[in-house]
């Protein structure tokens, strides 16, 4: 499990073959939560990693052109639409297949990225399948609403709200609004108001809550929660013109520089590293926040590190760790963190490069 990958191929290209060739994504689509190499084995699939995997398989095609992302993803998502969606009470299931041994459960966030990894698919190919299946999940969001606010886990088939607890996905929080960008995008999308204005909900309740969202009460669940938090801080690069957006961005992204700074010899997740990167560029790309040089070329030379190399075995090579204890790396490779660091890093090159970037491309 060396590290860092061989500079004989591209970190574009390792992940992409991790993606296709690893096995991460089952036969039926559906892609598993993450590897364990201490294991050698999947976890369960995950619908939530699946619409992360449609996301980045997509991206990597428009980077490359390589149908076989294409496929890939295609195939994802038919997995999401024609066997994990419940017809009743019309609602996807946090894992797939249920088969007894867990309670089960639905996600608001995971219902959110689905859509997104959907309308990604659907923006590239134009088959209207995928466009139908996003607005119908965005309908199932009226199953979490209550009030103000949008219940994070409902149990399955009754749809009733699981009692929230200090976990921070387990109780509403300004994290929720990167799951509700897929409001934003369906009211482009369609042009109804319903969505829109529950994006304007999403959006106002979130700005006033993000500031209790950290620190948790040790550094480690600090570090869990800056990759929450930077779901915010993504989300909220949508509205960049707001007055308001403009200064949580500002504020944002210094904590989340000091606290990852001061809790990283510890633990340090690959993902904080490239959700902070991916912030810190599209930032500075709205002319919101100018991009601090030395920090971000730091965290783009932390983030290779977290990939596995080449010798590292098809299972493995080519994704990304979950992240790093005591200066060892923890041996879970993932499409998130794969996805989230995989972007950052072309989203650097871009930078370098002076090409234009767009805050709704964030995976």
């Amino acid at each position: 499990m060396s590290s860092p990958l061989t500079a004989k191929i591209s970190h574009d290209e390792a992940a992409g073959a991790w993606f296709l060739h690893s096995g991460i994504q089952e036969p039926q689509g559906g892609a598993a939560r993450y590897y364990r190499a201490d294991l050698e084995r999947n976890l369960r699939v995950s619908t939530e990693i699946t619409g992360y995997s449609v996301s980045a398989l997509v991206w990597l095609y428009g980077r490359s052109g390589n149908a076989g992302y294409l496929d890939a993803a295609t195939q994802a998502s038919a997995f999401l639409v024609d066997h994990a969606w419940m017809e009743s009470p019309g609602i996807w299931p946090y894992e797939y297949p249920d088969d007894g041994s867990a309670e089960s459960l639905a996600y608001f966030f995971d219902t959110g990225i689905i859509i997104r990894g959907l309308l990604a698919l659907w923006r590239v190919t134009g088959d209207q399948k995928w466009l139908d299946a996003a607005v119908r999940g965005g309908q199932s969001f009226a199953h979490f609403r209550s009030g103000d606010v949008f219940h994070p886990i409902l149990r399955l088939p009754s749809c009733e709200a699981l009692p929230y607890t200090a976990q921070w996905s387990r109780g509403p929080g300004c994290y929720q609004l990167k799951s509700a960008m897929a409001f934003r995008d369906l009211a482009a999308v369609t042009g109804r108001a319903d969505f829109r204005e529950s994006w304007e909900q999403a959006l106002r309740w979130s700005l006033d809550h993000a500031d209790e969202f950290l620190p948790a009460e040790t550094p480690s669940k600090t570090m869990d929660r800056l990759h929450a938090y930077s779901y915010f801080l993504e989300a909220i690069l949508q509205e960049p013109e707001r007055a308001e957006v403009r200064d949580a961005l500002r504020t944002g992204i210094e904590r989340v520089s000091a606290f990852l700074r001061s809790i990283r010899d510890d633990f340090e997740r690959s993902d904080v590293n490239g959700q902070l990167l991916r912030v810190r560029i599209l930032a500075d790309a709205a002319g919101v926040v100018e991009l601090d040089l030395a920090e971000a070329t730091e965290e783009a030379a932390r983030i290779p590190l977290f990939q596995t190399a080449a010798d590292a075995g098809k299972r493995f090579a080519g994704g990304y760790c979950f992240g790093r204890r005591d200066g060892q790396l923890i041996p879970h490779s993932n499409p998130v963190s794969t996805a989230f660091c995989l972007q950052a890093l072309d989203m650097w090159s871009d930078y370098q490069a002076g090409h234009k970037l767009d805050a709704s491309s964030v995976i």
